[in-house]
């Protein structure tokens, strides 16, 4: 049965949608079976895929890219995780963590990861949001709710990050994933090489 991992934070802009994309196309270029679901109305993740086609740059085999809504996602994906030979199914939700929406998509996954950086509003959308998920944990006690460090400058020390966290009730991912573009212009089709020390680490919590 596929893993579901979920992309959750109470704000944009800390890392979902190139975090998300960035794990799919890692884990569908090391050979496993990959659906990507997006619940922002915009369906931005779907029209790079078209643009890229367009352009030529989509040979070979894709992994699948659906559109959702928050409000609807928990109970699609209660009927899609039974597809035969699907290893994991990543959600980039757009929702706050408030959302009825966003608590049921925490039930039905094995893992949420809320990206930050280490700048003060970030660290404190960070907090807010652990919190707003506890109440689904104790639900599904066997929900594993990560943070990865996300743009973070590269002379930082993990310690530093570990330190910022610190008071974080969440697993806090050893491993960081740099300020760099070559994680922000993210591609559908090409795999990120420099992303596959994150897409480890993840793999260890999810065994």
């Amino acid at each position: 049965m596929a893993k579901i991992i979920s992309f959750i934070s109470r704000k944009g802009g800390t890392g979902k949608t190139t975090n998300a994309i960035n794990l799919a196309t890692a884990l569908h270029h090391g050979g496993k079976k990959v659906l990507l679901v997006e619940t922002d109305t915009n369906y931005t993740l779907n029209t790079l895929r078209k643009m890229e086609q367009l352009k030529g740059e989509a040979g070979g085999t894709l992994f699948e890219i659906l559109g959702s809504h928050d409000h609807q996602v928990a109970d699609e994906l209660i009927r899609i995780k039974q597809t035969p030979g699907l290893h994991f199914i990543i959600v980039d939700s757009a929702g706050k963590t408030t959302d009825e929406g966003i608590k049921k998509l925490c039930l039905v996954s094995d893992a949420v990861i809320v990206p930050t950086s280490l700048t003060q509003n970030d660290l404190l959308v960070t907090y807010q949001t652990v919190a707003d998920l506890a109440p689904a944990r104790a639900l599904n006690p066997n929900l594993k709710i990560m943070v990865l460090p996300n743009r973070i400058h590269s002379f930082t020390k993990m310690k530093t990050v570990h330190d910022s966290l610190s008071n974080v009730d969440a697993i806090i991912l050893d491993v960081m994933v740099p300020q760099k573009n070559v994680f922000v212009n993210f591609s559908t089709v090409t795999a990120e090489t420099e992303y596959q020390p994150v897409v480890n680490e993840l793999m260890k919590h999810l065994k």
